[in-house]
């Protein structure tokens, strides 16, 4: 036997790869982001920088490595995710206090930014809210939630 069959009655590799929490959550992701994108294209924003300008915005500033804890991200993909941001004007990167540490602030364009890709935010976050209705959505947020808090518990 290879590996990849299983003996009758059992359950197949493949179905408990189709059943992979995070391989659900992954493909799940990736549509919800380019649906977002698509819809928020006219702000020049998109989904993942709004996130992260938010935090920064209602949080901040912070130091990279807070920031990357508080996004659940690795430092270095902060770090690339960051410099478009940067380029656009609408966060600063400084030095800190120390000269190992950098500072990330919000500026008015990034401010004026998260305004105007607001409006376009709620569009698809009523159209997403439209088709599940407001029960399923409170029930799939908080079991997200909970998801996080079990993988981050090991």
């Amino acid at each position: 036997m290879d590996g990849l069959h299983t003996p009758e009655g059992e359950r197949s590799t493949e179905a408990d790869l189709l059943d992979c929490v995070c391989t659900n959550v992954r493909m799940a992701s990736r549509v919800l982001t380019r649906y977002y994108d698509e819809v928020m294209s006219p702000s020049g924003v998109r989904i993942t920088q709004l996130a992260t300008l938010a935090a920064v915005a209602y949080h901040g500033p912070f130091t990279m490595k807070v920031l990357a804890r508080a996004l659940f991200m690795d430092r270095s993909t902060l770090t690339a995710d960051l410099q478009p941001l940067a380029a656009q004007g609408f966060i600063t990167i400084v030095p800190g206090e120390d000269r190992r540490t950098r500072m990330i602030t919000i500026t008015d364009g990034g401010l004026n930014a998260i305004q105007t890709a607001l409006p376009l935010w709620r569009q698809a976050q009523s159209h997403i809210e439209r088709d599940l209705g407001q029960a399923r959505l409170g029930a799939l947020l908080g079991e997200l939630r909970e998801v996080v808090e079990s993988a981050q518990s090991q």
